[in-house]
């Protein structure tokens, strides 16, 4: 039976490595988002996919926490020297990777084969699967209009008031077909962006469905602690959403989908409220600082599902 971890970024991806620490490769697969993907100098660019093999293979700027560790720019340069964009920044190593993603897809591989490609490449075992072969695009209602995720959060630098999130092909999306719902034995959802790295891939009826109906456990990891992201926008969008942003609200945003919760135990306070949703909770230290850390965190939620499964 396998663990399915879902997970977005930078955030989730340091849940994912402690993942790949304490289990198999054949015992825990990655579901990524891939709302995040675009189409950049005729590129397909997947970052948090990325993102994820560069953590799991120890190749990730751990300063940044995206792109690859002693990248050299040279490309970046050269097109800015020529008048070209270069508010996505793209990296010499980073870049080879985009083009060779690309060339397999130009030549008839699916996203899933060409990442499966990629992750070989960087020696990693541990199973990383796009959430879908077909497109799903996060699209970000803003006071300035509606803008591309990376437009969004790249160009603009989330700096436009958010008032609302579509993933655009997510109702017509199928799920990964490399993934087998049947031999799953425990979901997590990773410590990410509920709305821009968890929400995509719950965009797509199967994947939801599997998730209201499944009896197997499954947990979320809060994002949130005492009030404040651990990493990039979220409680800035929940606020101009109108939402407060807490591992309450977290917790009620999954509530029909999960049997579980983690929170932060900073957070101890919000566990009884979250009981009342009818959810379990375990309260961890969820702040991932360390390699170690990471680890532990790992063991600790692995631990809490191995209770829902046994009650």
């Amino acid at each position: 039976m396998t663990v399915l971890a879902l997970t977005g970024g930078v955030g989730g991806a340091k849940l994912a490595l402690g993942l790949a620490h304490v289990m198999s490769p054949e015992d825990v697969v990655f579901l990524v988002n891939t709302g995040d993907d675009f189409e950049h100098f005729g590129l397909h660019i997947s970052p948090d996919v990325d993102t994820l093999v560069y953590t799991l293979a120890d190749r990730a700027n751990k300063e940044t926490g995206w792109g690859r560790e002693d990248e050299t720019w040279s490309f970046e340069s050269s097109m800015k020297q020529l008048g070209g964009d270069t508010w996505f920044r793209l990296g010499d190593k980073d870049l080879a990777t985009h083009v060779y993603r690309s060339s397999l897809l130009s030549t008839g591989s699916t996203l899933t084969e060409a990442t499966q490609e990629i992750a070989h490449s960087f020696q990693i075992e541990h199973r990383v699967l796009p959430m879908s072969d077909d497109p799903v695009r996060t699209m970000v209602a803003t006071n300035e209009g509606i803008l591309p995720f990376q437009d969004y959060f790249v160009r603009r630098q989330c700096e436009p008031t958010v008032t609302g999130i579509e993933y655009q092909g997510g109702a017509a999306a199928r799920l990964n077909p490399e993934l087998n719902l049947d031999s799953i034995s425990k979901v997590i959802l990773c410590p990410s962006n509920p709305y821009l790295s968890i929400d995509p891939l719950l965009s797509i009826s199967e994947l939801a469905g599997f998730l209201r109906t499944t009896s197997v456990p499954v947990v979320a990891v809060s994002p949130i602690v005492k009030g404040l992201a651990l990493k990039g926008p979220t409680a800035k969008m929940m606020r101009e959403l109108g939402i407060q942003p807490s591992a309450t609200t977290v917790a009620s945003h999954y509530q029909d989908l999960i049997s579980g919760f983690v929170l932060d135990q900073e957070d101890a306070n919000h566990s009884a409220e979250i009981n009342r949703m009818g959810l379990r909770t375990a309260e961890f230290q969820t702040i991932m600082r360390t390699f170690d850390d990471r680890v532990q965190l790992a063991s600790d939620v692995l631990g809490f599902c191995e209770t829902l499964s046994s009650d």
